[in-house]
């Protein structure tokens, strides 16, 4: 078992934002957790901790296969210089232009652990899975892939400006936690659908306003994919096609951060 210090090494904003009775808190759970790997299966997943204004799990990226990504493990695609900027393992995306920044290797079975906050209200940005090549290639500015899919970061406050832009109540999409198929993909999504059957809504409504830090949790195995945010599974869905490909960050006209991502490739 890993040292108490290694652990707070591994996650140094646990520090910074925990009490010392949270920190004892986290001290135990860790030692609980340490030794207990993620299966490649679709089960629920272990309950989170609480840190800050953030529900964040408790990982241990110390066992086989888990590493943290920053900017060399990123390729920009149709952006430029500051869609998305690097300061170490952080990341501010300035929502400009409309876009991806895709991982520089591809994946088929991943867990993946992301923080996000965004910086105004509204804002709109996301993960996409499983993106090919073929989608990614000479994609001009202010376009989005047309295969993959997308695991939604909706500000709570993009509901209300749809609402006073269109006159109508958002009822296709949500602010927490959405998942779906974008163009040519396919996707059989869980339950809760949307009106239409197309998107995964989520259980529950568990994402933080702009301005602070949600987390992610994303787990694809064998073309499912489920997302726990905050500590607790929302969506997902099955037969996903295509099943394999490349992860990428979204820019869609808002700025934003990204944080503490980490990810472990499963057989």
């Amino acid at each position: 078992m890993r040292l108490v210090s290694d652990f707070f090494n591994a996650f140094p904003f646990l520090q910074r934002n925990s009490t010392s009775s949270a920190l004892m808190s986290l001290v135990f759970a860790g030692c609980c957790l340490l030794n207990v790997g993620f299966e490649s299966s679709a089960e629920a997943d272990e309950p989170a901790e609480q840190t800050s204004n953030v529900s964040v799990k408790i990982f241990d990226t110390n066992a086989p296969g888990w590493r943290q990504l920053d900017g060399d493990d990123f390729v920009r695609v149709n952006g430029d210089d500051q869609t998305l900027t690097w300061e170490g393992t952080e990341a501010l995306g300035s929502g400009q232009p409309i876009g991806v920044t895709r991982t520089n290797f591809e994946v088929k079975n991943f867990e993946l652990v992301i923080q996000w906050k965004h910086l105004k209200p509204a804002g709109n940005s996301g993960v996409f899975a499983w993106v090919p090549m073929s989608a990614l290639k000479d994609l001009p500015p202010n376009r989005l892939p047309n295969t993959g899919i997308e695991v939604q970061m909706l500000d709570l406050d993009y509901g209300r400006m749809y609402t006073e832009k269109t006159g109508k109540p958002p009822t296709w999409f949500t602010s927490h936690g959405d998942i779906f198929a974008v163009g040519k993909s396919s996707m059989q999504p869980f339950p809760p659908l949307s009106p239409d059957g197309h998107r995964s809504f989520p259980s529950a409504e568990t994402t933080n306003p702009h301005g602070e830090w949600n987390q992610y949790y994303v787990r694809g195995i064998n073309g499912e994919i489920r997302l726990w945010v905050n500590g607790v599974e929302v969506s997902g869905g099955r037969s996903c096609s295509p099943d394999e490909g490349f992860l990428c960050l979204e820019s869609e006209g808002s700025p934003i951060r990204f944080r503490e991502i980490w990810l472990r490739e499963l057989p």
